[in-house]
């Protein structure tokens, strides 16, 4: 739970929960999970019922057929056992002892260990408990950091990877609102479960309730919280995986030349730990690298209501905007604000800073980034000409908000000079891994700079997917390794590429090593499977520190050095609910509308792909629907529409346009990039917005039967591209004897 003092707006969120919280609820745990001590949970029939686990299952493995990043809902944050809510104690536990019985059932005579770690968010240490109580009982021995204290989420992955562990189980909901949480699963490559992998526990869930309801019950054991399959000792042991990480990043981002460029900066760079978790292990990694000195932090304390960063009152109500920074609204004037950022309250906590300050602003699990710098009020102008993005202090300054394209751009380019000057840029074939709805102006960029670009659908799972893929034919000896993105395009990459950045627009990225990765047992990687926060703030540093100009001056050097023509990005995202809203029956309700909208929008989009790629339509029966539908737009210059993997892209001559439905909520994500920006808002709002409705010139070509079928269709679109090319190599548990788990 948060402070015993809590802030004003938290008791807001905590009034609504406990008085929309049923008293039978209240007094019924279903299970003591506060004893610590060893026991059986039995589940019975009467119990599926009373709880509607059938119900929240259905919920639970749609979920996780598409989910993007952890299969995420929100839960209550004072009664977690409360089953009406997607995470809860019940499903905590049905998952955890499936997964586990997957893993015995593959490893029958293998030693099984796995790592459990979490950030902030209220409940995860009790999640983190039972997740570890439950495994040990099967036999699985389970890294937990020292004291069960928190740590980022791609220090788990990398652990997964590096100590050649079964897996890893990481509990979050990355930047999204208060009340979200869950169970983020990664294999033993450190990377996010794909929908195939999530679908064999899945399906045990499943096979446990059909046993409920054939045999009455079924036993679940619980091990006492303390036990010596429980193992705090190892992590203690690595310095909870800190020494190794260091290691790892002096490989890479942290290089002499970037941690000398950093030592020498004589201005303070600030680091926004939103939430708190980041400060604990960033700290330490810093100090490591002697450069801790050179950096001031802001929000160490943790705090799973997040110091009120994201939270407000609206229409007399709490309201929860969530930790993007990006996200844009309107105020009763209609004039756009970042919500997100007036909460930070940078003008009051920057306020003796210098100009040029740089901030680097970073979320509970501390895999995303975010870059903003304060500025003199007299540039607002040139500031916003460059595309960059402000927000007013006061009367004298600014604070530029640069977008994830922006930032990670000026990364690759100083990455790639840095490679270049110290001559092993042409040791090998250089590529970087996007994702589609990410900027153009990487596409652009890489071009002029001679580097290969694979895309991928939406998420970081996809990322380290399509490296594995590449790694797999480097272990294989391929002389001319090939991969084919998610746009059907075969790239060549010769027989030893390295990887330049594997990023995505929503501030996750990660730098691929110049050496090839090993773990302990001598298992090979290009790059790590998840972002990392460290990483883009070491680079980032390195970066402001190697200037003599603001960034977004730098930025307009590094548009025109290369070239680049579609300078801008845009994303609209359209909300169909409000997600906190406190009465479980009102946000489902609420929820299950918006879903409605938002996969109606998706299918009108979805289905002119899928009929293109089925050849039922030609590109100009898809100009003749557009036009007919969207009569301000101009579909001329359309080129090519295709279907991502997770949502419908546009190819034009001079832009894209991506509609995307979210994957875990009642959302559309409309996305566009090119040289106009106010066409981009134009075509991201129109389509994004749009109902779904089909019109008439649309049922010329394709029915509404034909509509209807298309989302099943792209799901084997996208197993078909997901498993091209796949890595084949098979995971051998090693025996620990001879290393740190011994």
């Amino acid at each position: 739970m948060s402070k015993d003092n809590p802030s004003q707006l938290e008791k807001m969120l905590l009034d609504g929960v406990e008085n929309n919280t049923p008293e039978s609820v209240k007094q019924d745990k279903i299970f003591d999970y506060t004893n610590e001590n060893k026991f059986t949970f039995t589940l019975t029939k009467e119990l599926v019922e009373k709880l509607e686990l059938k119900k929240w299952f259905d919920s639970y493995k749609k979920e996780a057929m598409v989910s993007t990043a952890g299969i995420r809902g929100p839960q209550n944050v004072l009664y977690p056992h409360d089953t009406r809510f997607p995470i809860n104690t019940i499903g905590i536990t049905l998952a955890t002892l499936a997964k586990a019985l997957v893993l015995k059932e593959k490893y029958p005579n293998d030693e099984l260990v796995k790592l459990v770690g979490c950030e902030v968010r209220y409940n995860s240490k009790i999640y983190l408990d039972i997740i570890a109580r439950i495994q040990s009982a099967l036999g699985i021995r389970t890294l937990t950091p020292t004291e069960r204290r928190t740590i980022p989420i791609w220090l788990a992955s990398f652990l997964a990877f590096k100590l050649d562990l079964v897996g890893a189980e990481y509990i979050t909901s990355s930047h999204g609102i208060s009340v979200k949480n869950a169970t983020k699963d990664l294999n033993n490559q450190g990377s996010q479960f794909l929908p195939d992998e999530s679908m064999e526990f899945v399906n045990k869930i499943e096979q446990i309730l059909k046993t409920v309801d054939e045999k009455g019950e079924y036993k679940i054991q619980f091990e006492a919280s303390k036990n010596d399959l429980i193992d705090e000792k190892t992590m203690q042991k690595l310095n909870n995986g800190i020494d190794l990480y260091v290691e790892y990043l002096k490989n890479g981002v942290a290089n002499d030349k970037n941690i000398e460029l950093i030592k020498n900066f004589d201005k303070k760079i600030v680091i926004d730990a939103v939430g708190g978790a980041a400060y604990n292990t960033l700290s330490k990694i810093l100090e490591q690298l002697g450069v801790q000195k050179n950096f001031d932090w802001l929000n160490t304390q943790e705090d799973p209501f997040f110091h009120s960063i994201g939270k407000d009152i609206k229409d007399g109500k709490f309201y929860d905007w969530s930790l993007d920074i990006t996200v844009v609204a309107k105020d009763k004037n209609s004039r756009e604000y970042f919500p997100v950022i007036e909460t930070l309250k940078y003008d009051e906590k920057l306020k003796n800073y210098p100009t040029d300050t740089v901030c680097l602003v970073t979320d509970p699990d501390h895999d995303r980034l975010s870059v903003v710098q304060v500025d003199d009020i007299k540039n607002e102008n040139a500031i916003k000409a460059a595309g960059v993005d402000t927000v007013r202090l006061d009367d004298t300054r600014v604070l530029c908000v640069f977008s994830a394209n922006q930032a990670f751009l000026m990364i690759m380019d100083f990455w790639t000079q840095m490679l270049k000057e110290n001559g092993s840029f042409d040791e090998h074939k250089r590529f970087i891994i996007k994702t589609t709805a990410s900027s153009k102006t990487w596409d652009e960029w890489a071009k002029n700079n001679n580097i290969e670009v694979i895309n991928t659908p939406v998420g970081f799972k996809e990322i380290a997917n399509a490296a594995k893929k590449i790694e797999y034919q480097i272990e294989q000896g391929v002389k001319d390794i090939k991969i084919k993105d998610i746009f059907g395009k075969t790239i060549s990459l010769g027989n030893s590429p390295r990887m330049i950045l594997g990023g995505e627009e929503s501030g996750g990225m990660i730098v691929g090593a110049q050496d090839i990765i090993k773990s302990l047992n001598g298992r090979c990687a290009l790059a790590m499977r998840e972002k990392s926060a460290t990483e883009a703030i070491i680079i980032t540093s390195a970066l402001v520190a190697s200037l003599d100009v603001p960034l977004w001056k730098h930025l307009g050097r590094v548009y025109d050095k290369n070239n680049i023509i579609a300078k801008f990005d845009v994303r609209e995202d359209i909300a169909y609910y409000n997600e906190s809203e406190p009465n479980i029956d009102k946000l489902k309700e609420a929820k299950k509308a918006g879903e409605g909208l938002r996969t109606k929008n998706d299918l009108f989009f979805l289905a002119l792909a899928i009929a293109k790629y089925e050849n039922k339509i030609t590109l100009e029966n898809i100009k003749d629907i557009l036009s007919s539908v969207f009569k301000n737009l101009d579909f001329s210059n359309l080129l090519d529409v295709k279907f991502v993997g997770d949502g419908t892209y546009f190819d034009f001559s001079d832009k894209f346009v991506e509609i995307r439905p979210s994957g875990t909520d009642a959302k559309t994500k409309a996305y566009a990039g090119g040289a106009d920006r106010d066409e981009l808002f134009v075509f991201a709002k129109t389509l994004g917005n749009y109902s779904g409705e089909l019109s008439n010139e649309y049922k010329k070509y394709l029915s509404e039967d034909y509509v209807n079928t298309v989302k099943e269709k792209s799901l084997k679109v996208y197993e078909k591209f997901a498993r091209e090319d796949e890595d084949k190599r098979e995971f051998k548990i090693p025996n620990y004897k001879n290393t740190f788990l011994k």
